[in-house]
């Protein structure tokens, strides 16, 4: 325990005297005189992740307030944990410029010029960080574009050598570097200086300088992820190589703590340079005090790392060092509280007294209640009032029509009806596009693959649901949530059947023995990796068969594939350069790599057909393999969605129990 924070008044009267003495030193130049062992310091470092540009708590795609998210809520959080601990540093860990309609307002529709600095920033200004790095999606815009809106000119092919409106805070990033020059196209580490209050071992509070090194690193796989904006402009070495390269420089300034912002997740696979999530790697990496995490969109500590080696996942600890995950767009707060002493004249982490922990900005909603959030702070929401009116009358630019419901509530379960207007819109770009530059290849049968984006992992207003009636660009982004550009590969039978392998492993192995409930869905595949394949093909997946074995009768316009079989299959540019993991497809395969959106694709489809009824969509091309099981089969879904199921004519689909939050347990009969 600290002693009291309210010192008498003559120790109050030394220690100010005191302060001005260090103070004097610092400006000095001089070293000031060193702390006795044994005093003590609590420091909160607070952390802000996966934003997405979620700046208020709004849902742009359904034109309706969201309460369950938003930086506007996160502040609140960070101003009440500022008042419980005096001293505290605040660092984000990157996907902060990308990912909302207002994002993409700010960056595609209107873009922000060289004097503007962008929303996120000035609303993250507004609270006032000590630094932050670049997640994965911060380079989806564009070399051009990541240097201007963070005011840092940049030596690499197509980024701005003048200084333009930025963040008010510094961005470190130490594993990517400019092809032209080898160096780093962020500063790859700083070292920021706070006063903070300090107890000697009698009892004395004093206010001394405490400095903080911070070193920030981004997933390698952004070079296959976004291969098209970054090949040949910069390259990318793996997290702990580039811990390695730089830590000593930084140790040499003499940090106090030294602050590790990674932006990826936990993973003890065996380390590569390449490896997307390497925290735990990096946490073994000698010289960091601290770790922050991110890009997982997951919560650390947290029950999903609960027997992960050497992690605790309770106190939030990773090979010893103190670390925290905040979630994502808003949702929540990351803080690290590491407790301090003074031994052997330097500051050392007291781990018994130091912990991290996850601040939700809302409660679990009791059974029939709304979520109980905290109020988003007032000061936010006028910093961007205008550009957020802008971006809602952007979204809700009309483009057509349509007589069908495109929800994605059951796509896992077969309803593709928000998948079909995306393939119909692939397939058709390719088909026009491919032949103006591979004519050889015009009468290779064009096949499209895409995934659901919103089923539910953020809640259970998490699901695309386009209802009968105008279309605009607002649904268009709804139904394609990322700003990804499109790509075709050119593969065969066998390609094709190992993609749709790869995506059966969104569900778990049934055994139809077991009286049991069994879960259908993996919870350890991500829904975005489910791609579901049209364009004239059908399949089957059989549940009770291993993952890599599952899909079955499988055929183009009636006929059985074989493997040699050749097709074109119209994707995105994650995933043909290897995002998800899938066989073959590692960005060697492309043969069209096209600079337009996806999203933009199928805005354009859509407004060119104008009406969209049945007859415009493709049916659902699978179905799982008849099963009868003893036990029921089981997911979690949004509640009181029944009916979208049987309208959608998946009729072997009922709600079992209503959770009282927004989502249910569902059953689905598998049987013949």
């Amino acid at each position: 325990m600290l002693p009291p924070r309210h010192a008498p008044t003559a120790s109050l009267a030394l220690a100010a005297l005191g302060a001005a003495l260090l103070a004097g030193c610092s400006h000095l130049g001089l070293r000031p005189a060193a702390l006795p062992d044994g005093a003590r310091a609590d420091v909160a470092v607070l952390e802000t992740t996966d934003i997405h540009s979620n700046i208020l708590g709004y849902d742009y795609y359904k034109l309706k307030a969201d309460p369950t998210l938003g930086y506007e809520r996160t502040v609140t959080l960070i101003r009440q944990a500022r008042r419980e601990f005096p001293n505290t540093f605040l660092f984000d860990d990157g996907d902060t410029i990308q990912g909302s309609v207002l994002a993409d307002y700010q960056a595609l529709a209107k873009p922000v010029g060289c004097d503007q600095e962008l929303a996120i920033y000035r609303a993250m200004d507004a609270v006032g960080y000590d630094g932050g790095t670049a997640g994965n999606h911060e380079f989806n815009y564009g070399l051009g574009f990541l240097s201007q809106v963070t005011g840092t000119p940049m030596n690499v092919d197509g980024g701005l050598r003048k200084r333009c409106d930025g963040p008010h805070f510094p961005l470190v990033l130490s594993n990517v570097y400019s092809a032209r020059d080898g160096q780093p196209i962020f500063k790859p580490w700083t070292v920021v200086t706070k006063t903070i209050e300090a107890y000697t071992p009698d009892g004395s509070r004093i206010e001394v300088p405490l400095k903080v090194g911070i070193i920030g690193f981004t997933p390698p796989p952004i070079l296959d992820w976004d291969k098209q904006k970054l090949e040949g402009k910069v390259t990318v070495s793996g997290v702990v190589e580039a811990a390695r390269k730089y830590l000593p420089q930084l140790e040499a300034e003499h940090p106090d703590l030294v602050v590790a912002i990674l932006h990826g997740g936990l993973d003890t696979h065996p380390y590569t340079n390449r490896m997307e999530n390497g925290g735990w790697y990096l946490a073994g990496v000698p010289g960091i005090d601290a770790l922050l995490l991110g890009h997982s969109h997951t919560e650390f500590p947290g029950p999903h790392y609960a027997g992960m080696q050497d992690v605790d996942a309770k106190r939030g600890f990773v090979r010893g060092v103190p670390a925290v995950m905040g979630g994502f767009f808003g949702k929540d707060l990351g803080l690290i509280k590491l407790a301090l002493v003074r031994r052997d004249g330097r500051w050392v982490v007291d781990k018994a007294d130091s912990h991290g922990e996850v601040r939700p900005i809302c409660r679990p909603a009791a059974r029939g209640k709304a979520p109980d959030c905290v109020a988003p702070d007032p000061a936010i929401a006028p910093l961007v009032a205008r550009v957020h009116e802008a971006a809602i009358a952007y979204v809700n630019t009309p483009i057509g029509d349509t007589t069908v419901r495109l929800s994605s509530y059951f796509a896992d379960e077969g309803n593709m009806t928000a998948l079909a207007p995306i393939n119909a819109a692939q397939a058709d770009y390719v088909r026009r596009e491919l032949p103006k530059t591979h004519p050889e290849l015009a009468g290779v049968p064009v096949l499209s693959a895409a995934a659901a984006f919103r089923t539910g992992f953020g809640g259970p207003d998490d699901y695309t649901d386009v209802a009968p009636g105008p279309l605009t660009l607002r649904n268009a982004a709804d139904l394609y949530f990322y700003p990804n550009t499109l790509a075709a590969v050119k593969t065969d039978g066998a390609g094709v059947k190992a993609w749709l392998e790869q995506s059966a492993r969104r569900f778990n192995r049934i055994d139809p023995a077991k009286a049991a409930p069994q879960e259908l869905i993996n919870p350890h595949y991500v829904g975005y990796n489910f791609d579901q394949i049209q364009g004239g093909i059908a399949y089957t997946i059989d549940l009770t068969r291993p993952a890599g074995e599952r899909i079955t009768s499988l055929t183009y316009h009636g006929k059985p594939v074989t493997p040699d079989q050749p097709f074109i299959v119209a994707t995105n540019n994650y995933r043909a350069n290897g995002g998800g993991h899938f066989p073959g497809l590692d960005g060697n395969s492309i043969v069209l790599a096209s600079p337009d959106g996806a999203r933009e694709i199928l805005a354009r489809w859509i407004g060119h057909k104008q009406h969209l009824g049945p007859g415009d969509l493709e049916p659902t091309s699978w179905h799982f393999a008849p099963l009868q099981t003893r036990g029921p089969v089981v997911f979690e879904g949004a509640a009181g969605k029944q009916a979208v199921a049987a309208a959608a004519g998946l009729t072997g689909i009922r709600q079992l129990a209503d959770h009282g939050d927004g989502t249910a347990t569902y059953a689905i009969d598998l049987s013949p």
